[in-house]
C-alpha cells in the first residue's frame, strides 16, 4: 500500500506512474484532493470542538466552585451539545479515513524508475542470456509427450480425480519432483544462506491482503467454504477464514505481520516449499496441454525482509540465487526486466527468469524475483527498529521474494532438454545422488 502522506504530497507522479502501467488514475483514487480535504477538515472541527468541549469543562469546575451552580447548568448543556457535534464529526472522519483506505488499497505499488515503459510482454528487456540450446538429430518432444509416453505423467487420470489443470506424477516422475524440492531447498540454504521454513499451506484474509492478493485477486484464489472468507472479497478482513496459499510468499512474508524486527536481525532470508493452489481465472483457454499452468503446483520460494537502502542490491542476489539453480541443472535461459504494464501489482521492479523448451521452441517463465519495497509492510505493517539513535522511530522494511524455482516447470524443462532419441530422459548430473544414483529415465509399465 502507498502511504497516504507521500500520495498526497506527490499526487502527480503517482497518477503519472499509474498510468505507466496502464492503469486509470481516476477510477482508483476518485477525486482523491477533495476526499483527502474532506477528511482533515473534519478531523480539524472535530480537534477544534474537543479543545472547546476542555476549556467548557474547565469553567464548569470554576463556575460550580464559585457556587455559580445556574451559569454552569448552561455551559454543560453547550457542553452536551457540543458532544453531539463530535460524535457526527467523528463518525464522518472515520467513514472518510476507511474510503481513502480501500481507495489506497486498491491502488498497485509504484514501480521502480530504471523499469521500462510498456503495456505488455512485448515490451519487456531481456537483460541477459544464458546457456546453449542444444541441437537435436530427432525432432524434439514437447513434456506432455514424452511423460506420457514414460509413463511418468498421467494427466487423464488426474483430470477423472480434480478435473483439468491436474496432474499425477508416477514412479520416477513423482521422485523427479521430490528430487527438485530436495536439490532447491539444499542449494539455497547450504549455499545461499537461507533459513528452511515449512509454513501453514493455508492463511487468512489479512494475510493476503498484506502481501496484496487481496481484495484484488480474490477469483484467482482458492478460498474455503466459510462466511468470512466471503467477506474478504469485499474488503473485510478477519482472522477466522481461511484460503489455499497461491504461492509461499503470503505465509513467509506475514510470519512477521505486526511485529517490529531488531535491525541487526536485517537481512532475514528464508527458503520455504509448499503446494500453491490457484484458480487461473483469467487463463481459460490458454496453455492446456500439459503441465505450464495448473491449479496445483509446487514450488520453492525466496523471501526476503531487508533495510530499505539494501533492498536493491538484495534483489539482485535473490535473482542470482535463483539462477544458480538452473546453471546447475544446465538449463538455458534467460533473465527480463518486465515493464511497467506488465509488473505485478504489488512489485516495484521484476526480473523474470524464462528458460528454454526445444519441446516447445519457446522460452517459459519458471522464476518471477520482485522488490515491493515497503508496499508489503505497509500493508502488513512489518517495521524494524533502526539500532542507532537510541530511541530511533520504526521503520517498514522492503520485502522481496522470488521463485527459486517454480519446481514443476523445472521438471518439465528437464524432460524436454534432457530428452533422448530412444525416448528416455538423461538425469542431470546435479540431480543424481537425490535420485538414488538414477542416470536415466525410461519407460515404466
Amino acid at each position: 500500500m502507498l502511504d497516504l502522506g507521500f500520495v498526497r504530497a506527490n499526487l502527480e507522479l503517482v497518477e503519472e506512474k499509474l498510468r505507466a502501467r496502464g492503469a486509470d488514475p481516476a477510477a482508483l483514487l476518485g477525486d482523491f484532493r477533495a476526499l483527502d480535504k474532506s477528511r482533515r477538515e473534519a478531523i480539524t472541527q472535530s480537534e477544534q470542538l474537543k479543545a472547546r468541549r476542555n476549556e467548557l469543562s474547565q469553567q464548569v469546575g470554576a463556575l460550580k466552585k464559585a457556587g455559580k451552580h445556574d451559569e454552569a447548568a448552561a455551559v454543560m448543556d453547550e457542553t452536551r451539545a457540543l458532544k453531539d457535534k463530535l460524535d457526527e464529526l467523528d463518525k464522518a472522519a472515520a467513514a472518510l479515513d476507511e474510503q481513502l483506505r480501500l481507495s489506497l488499497a486498491r491502488v498497485p505499488n509504484l514501480t521502480r524508475n530504471e523499469v521500462p515503459t510498456g503495456t505488455s510482454e512485448a515490451d519487456n528487456k531481456v537483460v541477459k542470456t544464458w546457456g546453449e540450446q542444444k541441437k537435436y538429430d530427432f525432432t524434439p518432444k514437447p513434456h506432455w509427450e514424452i511423460g506420457e509416453s514414460l509413463g511418468i505423467l498421467d494427466l487423464e487420470r488426474a483430470a477423472k480425480l480434480s478435473g483439468a489443470r491436474f496432474a499425477v506424477y508416477m514412479g520416477a516422475g513423482a521422485r523427479l519432483e521430490r528430487a527438485l524440492i530436495g536439490f532447491m531447498l539444499d542449494m539455497h540454504t547450504q549455499k545461499h544462506g537461507y533459513k528452511e521454513v515449512l509454513p501453514p499451506f493455508m492463511v487468512n484474509s489479512k494475510s493476503l491482503f498484506g502481501t496484496g492478493q487481496l481484495p484484488k485477486f480474490a477469483e484467482d484464489l482458492f478460498r474455503c467454504s466459510d462466511a468470512d472468507a466471503e467477506a474478504a472479497t469485499r474488503g473485510e478482513f478477519r482472522d477466522s477464514d481461511h484460503w489455499l496459499i497461491p504461492t509461499a510468499e503470503v505465509p513467509v512474508t506475514n510470519l512477521y505481520r505486526d511485529e517490529i524486527l531488531d535491525e541487526v536481525r536485517l537481512p532475514i532470508s528464508f527458503a520455504a516449499y509448499t503446494p500453491c493452489f490457484r484458480a487461473e481465472a483469467g487463463a481459460a483457454g490458454k496453455d492446456t496441454r500439459g503441465i505450464i499452468r495448473q491449479h496445483q503446483f509446487q514450488k520453492v520460494e525466496l523471501v526476503k525482509f531487508t533495510r530499505p537502502e539494501e533492498s536493491e542490491a538484495e534483489h539482485e542476489k535473490l535473482t542470482r540465487d535463483a539462477e544458480e539453480i538452473l546453471e546447475a541443472l544446465s538449463l538455458p535461459y534467460r533473465r527480463v526486466l518486465l515493464c511497467t504494464g506488465d509488473t505485478g501489482f504489488s512489485s516495484a521492479k521484476t526480473y523474470d527468469l524464462e528458460v528454454w523448451l526445444p519441446g516447445q521452441n519457446l522460452y517459459r517463465e519458471i522464476s518471477s524475483c520482485s522488490n515491493f519495497e515497503a508496499f508489503q509492510a505497509r500493508r502488513a505493517n512489518i517495521r524494524y527498529r533502526p539500532s542507532t539513535g537510541g530511541k530511533a522511530k520504526p521503520e517498514f522494511v522492503h520485502t522481496l521474494n522470488g521463485s527459486g524455482l517454480a519446481v514443476g516447470r523445472t521438471w518439465l524443462a528437464i524432460l524436454e532438454n534432457y530428452q533422448q532419441d530412444d525416448g528416455s530422459v538423461e538425469v542431470p548430473a546435479a540431480l543424481r545422488a537425490y535420485m538414488g544414483g538414477l542416470d536415466k529415465i525410461v519407460r515404466e509399465f
